[in-house]
């Protein structure tokens, strides 16, 4: 059994992050020594560095824990594993064609705009009519 600050330093995680992940059921309550640290095992460590794993590649708190129970079920389908990537995918690509969207407009108005002494300013006129 270690305690929160051993786990942070193995996991690369907060030890405020740990207890919200343990508080939103991301992972099982720790046992408490008698002194009322918690303290953690070998599965704790495993789940908590699939989380970060998880929420490098962006999925949400919600779909963590759902991923963690997956990784913990030994009669998972990997089709549900699957869609659940596919899923975080699909979403990707649709916030990447938004911020491809925003670039384009951004890179329009900068060339529409001067850059100069005077008050005239192409973006501010679209952002006003656009609105």
């Amino acid at each position: 059994m270690i305690t929160i600050s051993e786990v942070a330093q193995r996991t690369g995680l907060t030890t405020k992050s740990i207890r919200l992940y343990e508080e939103k059921g991301l992972i099982e309550r720790p046992s408490r020594s008698d002194s009322g640290y918690r303290l953690y095992h070998s599965q704790h460590v495993a789940d908590l560095l699939l989380i970060a794993r998880c929420k490098r590649v962006g999925f949400s708190l919600d779909e963590c824990k759902h991923m963690v129970m997956l990784a913990n079920d030994p009669h998972r389908q990997s089709r549900s594993v699957r869609e659940q990537a596919l899923e975080k995918q699909q979403q990707v690509a649709s916030k990447i064609a938004e911020l491809q969207a925003i670039h384009q407009q951004l890179t329009a108005w900068i060339q529409a705009c001067p850059g100069d002494e005077k008050s005239r300013c192409p973006i501010i006129e679209d952002l006003k009519n656009n609105s």
